[in-house]
């Protein structure tokens, strides 16, 4: 009696014990994503009784970063938080993630081919059952008549014969088909009872999270846990949609922004509120420190000279690491109710809430991003400009007039780098990069060729000879003439670029020949390279004559390069 009262006290200290700590399962509530890395949150619902505990979190993926692991949470009474630490673990995977193992999967194949198994033998014992029934009547001719049976009751035996013949053999057919079937299902189930025995438990690495708590009194607690993890991205995408207009009709440009999120985080976001960040966390804090660079005169006993340090090194790898392409989709199909007039479906924008460091953009709804790299693509936001609409040619390289959309950001968040699709009235006619843009700065997009606009070019005359009464220097002179025709409704700006040579020597002059004088020179701070910005009315044509001579001591001779 003794024994059993020491060993219910054991038992009853021991479940105390067990008691103050409370597995707390989890689920992905809201994650902010920035270019690169995520901010998880994982909630949870507890109940608590008073006292002290500890709340285990262990659905924490195994990359989450150590120091960026907080606890917060709401409470119906006073709970406490007193410290949380973190570990990395081994832990089996949940009841339901272990039905989607191979194991089960392989239990279930077995289970199936064992009862398809028994099938097949309760015919092989009907068959076999068949077989001995047929045997009896093959007795029957000679067991010796009995006194009671009369003539008119003589057996019928070619009958009974052919009836033997017949039985036998669809028992027999049976009985073989029925064994081979055994003999193949109990290959296979030996077969997948290997592969079963070889498959080791399912496990996975997880970040354990504890968090000591004191509650005053029973409460009700909604307990969250935020952590970054780095595998996870967002990138910018654009849709820029060019309006031209018409005689009466101003142009428009409408640019919608898009992001594409991807994630390997190792966890599911399944119905998370979503929110997109032009933060870098991971660029670094602080700007990098310059240590002394000093110069000395070589000793002696060096052989090689020293190599000075690249200057900046390291803040080059600190802004190519911040330039990084964000990592990125589209809204998911929102649909409204459909009224009896029908109305053009449109994708729900973010939110946009611009803080003084960051611009952040909530998404509506809730959205499910797989864990497979595989990008989510959400719509952020939309904007209409009304651009200036110019040509562009350079007839020298390629006889054709590119459009030219150029736009002003409007006020709001900068534009991160990213890819951008064309659409000219409606039509997709290739695709762009924008760089990263602030508001109220400028930008020129490329809309393609526009054929309402005809350009020609042609060299007028090209010569090369000696100057000088003793021949002391040589010429190369050439002219040109290029044409340009607006065949639009409407004026258009039409800009021509062409160039001249630009002299790497003192001896080498060269002297621009032109009856239409250049609107700019040395364009984009690019030596010889010319434009004329030229206004064009409706069927206005343009002629641009132009040249350049080149002279230099006749004893030397000249290339051409770029």
């Amino acid at each position: 009696m003794r024994s059993l009262i020491v060993a219910l006290l054991v038992l009853g200290a021991s479940a105390g014990a067990k008691a103050d700590e409370i597995l707390a399962p989890s689920r992905v509530d809201a994650v902010t994503v920035f270019p690169s890395g995520a901010e998880v949150t994982r909630v949870s619902k507890l109940k608590i009784d008073k006292g002290e505990h500890t709340l285990i979190f262990r659905d924490v993926p195994a990359q989450a970063v150590a120091g960026s692991i907080r606890v917060e949470g709401k409470a119906t009474g006073k709970l406490e938080i007193g410290s949380v630490d973190s570990r990395r673990l081994s832990v089996p995977r949940t009841d339901i993630e272990v039905a989607e193992t191979e194991r089960r999967r392989i239990e279930d194949e077995i289970e199936r081919l064992r009862d398809e198994k028994a099938k097949f033998e309760a015919q092989v014992l009907a068959a076999e059952t068949q077989k001995s029934l047929i045997a009896n009547l093959t007795q029957l001719p000679s067991r010796p008549a009995g006194p009671a049976i009369s003539s008119e009751r003589q057996e019928d035996w070619p009958q009974i014969l052919a009836l033997i013949a017949t039985g036998s053999a669809d028992a027999q057919r049976l009985l073989g088909e029925a064994q081979v079937k055994v003999r193949s299902l109990d290959r296979a189930i030996e077969d997948l009872d290997k592969k079963l025995a070889a498959l080791a438990p399912a496990r996975e690495e997880r970040t354990e999270v504890k968090v000591f708590v004191e509650a005053e009194a029973p409460l009700e607690a909604d307990v969250a846990v935020r952590y970054q993890v780095p595998s996870a991205s967002w990138t910018a995408l654009y849709d820029a949609r060019l309006s031209t207009g018409a005689k009466t009709v101003a142009p428009k440009l409408d640019l919608t922004r898009r992001a594409a999120v991807t994630q390997r985080t190792g966890e599911i976001w399944e119905g998370v509120a979503l929110v997109l960040s032009t933060t870098r966390p991971t660029a670094g804090a602080s700007a990098p420190e310059l240590e002394p660079l000093t110069v000395d005169f070589e000793p002696e006993a060096m052989l090689r000279p020293m190599a000075a340090p690249e200057p900046g090194a390291a803040r080059s790898r600190a802004l190519t690491e911040a330039a990084a392409p964000p990592a990125e989709s589209v809204d998911q199909d929102r649909l409204g109710v459909v009224a009896e007039k029908k109305e053009e479906v449109a994708e729900r924008g973010a939110a946009v809430v611009a803080a003084p460091f960051q611009a952040l953009f909530s998404v509506p709804g809730r959205l499910t991003v797989a864990n497979t790299g595989e990008a989510k693509r959400v719509q952020l936001e939309e904007n209409s400009i009304e651009p200036q609409l110019v040509v562009k040619t350079v007839p020298k390289e390629d006889a054709k007039a590119y459009l030219v959309a150029k736009l002003v950001l409007p006020k709001g968040s900068p534009l991160l780098p990213g890819a951008v699709s064309l659409f000219r009235d409606g039509t997709f006619v290739g695709t762009g990069q924008l760089p990263i843009l602030s508001p109220g700065e400028e930008h020129a997009l490329g809309f393609g060729v526009d054929d309402l606009v005809r350009v020609r070019h042609a060299i007028e005359q090209e010569t090369r000879g000696e100057t000088g009464l003793i021949s002391t220097s040589r010429t190369d002179s050439r002219n040109y003439r290029m044409t340009i025709k607006n065949l639009h409704e409407r004026g258009i700006q039409v800009t021509v670029f062409d160039q001249i040579p630009a002299s790497q020597n003192q001896d080498i002059k060269v002297d621009l020949m032109s009856k239409t004088a250049p609107t700019k020179h040395n364009i984009d701070n690019k030596r010889g390279v010319l434009a004329w910005e030229i206004k064009l009315e409706p069927d206005q044509e343009q002629v641009i004559e132009f040249g350049y001579r080149v002279t230099w001591p006749s004893s030397k001779q000249v290339v051409y390069g770029r």
